[in-house]
């Protein structure tokens, strides 16, 4: 695919310290124009990765049939209205996240090689390497068509240095993308501040400056592109008009959710349990970066990108679902059947929040379909069993269908022990990503991608 064809038709409206990108509007080019552009361009793909801690109650994750008739288990029910719109996937496993002679530390080594198939040094000190990950190897060969080759998100706060698990540094933990062996890159934690990336005008000073004004006087990235905005009103037909209409009530929306969270301090924290992050509502906090990251994939901002909602070992409390205990403490369970439940409602309340996001791309309409329809998103854990530390049959979800590389709706089951990351490569080859190797890869995974090539 000829990614630079995928964009001819997306436009910006511009103010002072601001860029506000545009959904695709046809009516933007000439009737000949559009014929020709409609032609030859193809809806751009997007790949991201969401990762989610601790492992899984796997007997309530996983469906018990394979193929199109399985019955969704308890953690999955809150995808039932999205049958269609998604795979399960079992026996997938993370090699490279097993202690392979190093000891204690399966959480770090868990987000560590998560994306990238390979082992992290273990070291508490400043000499890290783990491995470059799949979305960094897919920005650096599509991440320059997007005003963002990818973007990182996530709703912990975590630890940047130090040591956090059996002598492993707080970086392995803390950072699930890396740009090199040695360099991870680091999440934006706060909705506000990725917010200001996708709709900063490009020069950090200017937005800052933009930013701060508008904090000041309680002004919306919208007021700055008023002119802008009426001067597309003549130019767009009716169709056009009601798409922008809703675009830029929905931008509006986000703005004033993220103003009204971060008006309340965060909740103390039980003794030994970490605190909850930096807004009082998880829920909305989850919530408002599973909508940055939508509108980013709506406007072609971006095309990859990985949110971490929590790292591994995460001991928040969810008490807003009943639960005030640690998500770490339950997830080691020792078969307590009363633990085992709590940590299936915690993996439970995670899909519901991943349903909201699919939900989501599902009502963004693009070109032949939608933008959840072009692309792939991986839901997962470095873990499986949190009891044991287990790398394998990791608990995982492939939402959307690339662009027509997957028929999602089903339960497929590979060979145990499969490396994860022979799913990555397909999951690359959707966008015209060669690879021969990602990590300890083996293949790809021809079992859910026969039409991918």
């Amino acid at each position: 695919m000829n990614q630079a064809r995928s964009m001819p038709r997306r436009t910006f409206l511009r103010g002072l310290g601001t860029m506000v990108a545009l959904p695709v509007l046809d009516s933007l080019l000439p009737a000949r124009a559009l014929a020709a552009a409609t032609a030859t361009t193809v809806s751009p793909r997007r790949v991201a990765w969401i990762y989610i801690p601790n492992g899984a109650n796997m007997a309530d994750w996983t469906p018990v049939g394979t193929g199109r008739g399985f019955e969704l288990p308890r953690i999955l029910e809150p995808l039932k209205d999205n049958r269609a719109d998604f795979t399960v996937l079992s026996g997938l496993a993370n090699h490279q996240g097993d202690a392979l002679g190093d000891g204690g530390g399966g959480h770090a080594r868990a987000s560590a090689s998560y994306l990238s198939g390979v082992h992290p040094r273990k070291t508490a000190g400043a000499d890290i390497k783990a491995g470059v990950t799949v979305d960094q190897i897919a920005a650096s060969h599509v991440g320059g068509a997007t005003r963002l080759p990818s973007l990182e998100l996530t709703c912990d706060n975590g630890q940047r240095a130090g040591s956090c698990d059996s002598g492993y540094s707080c970086a392995y933990q803390f950072n699930m993308s890396w740009r090199t062996e040695t360099q991870p890159v680091p999440a934006e934690v706060d909705p506000r501040a990725a917010f200001e990336r996708l709709f900063g005008g490009g020069d950090p000073a200017e937005t800052l400056a933009a930013s701060t004004r508008r904090a000041l006087y309680r002004r919306s990235v919208l007021d700055y592109v008023l002119d802008d905005t009426r001067g597309l009103g003549d130019r767009l037909d009716a169709a056009d008009r009601h798409k922008l209409d809703e675009y830029l009530t929905s931008v509006r929306e986000i703005e004033q959710r993220i103003e009204r969270a971060g008006q309340f301090a965060p909740p103390r924290a039980p003794a030994g349990v970490s605190p909850p992050g930096m807004f009082e509502n998880y829920t909305e906090q989850v919530r408002l970066m599973y909508d940055i990251l939508a509108l980013a994939f709506q406007t072609d901002s971006t095309r990859i990108a990985t949110f971490c909602v929590a790292h591994d070992g995460s001991n928040r409390p969810y008490p807003f679902i009943g639960i005030p205990e640690g998500h770490h403490d339950l997830s080691h369970h020792r078969n307590d059947e009363a633990k085992k439940a709590k940590l299936a409602q915690i993996n439970r309340w995670h899909v519901e929040q991943f349903a909201y996001f699919i939900n989501r791309l599902k009502g963004l309409k693009e070109g032949d379909g939608t933008v959840l329809d072009h692309s792939l998103v991986s839901l997962g854990s470095g873990l499986s069993d949190g009891n044991s530390h287990s790398p394998e049959n990791l608990p995982l979800l492939l939402a959307g269908g690339g662009g027509g590389a997957v028929q999602p709706g089903a339960h497929v089951r590979v060979e145990n022990k499969t490396p994860m990351t022979n799913l990555y490569r397909s999951m690359l080859g959707t966008l015209g990503v060669p690879t021969e190797k990602i990590g300890d890869s083996t293949g790809r995974l021809d079992a859910v991608f026969a039409a991918a090539g």
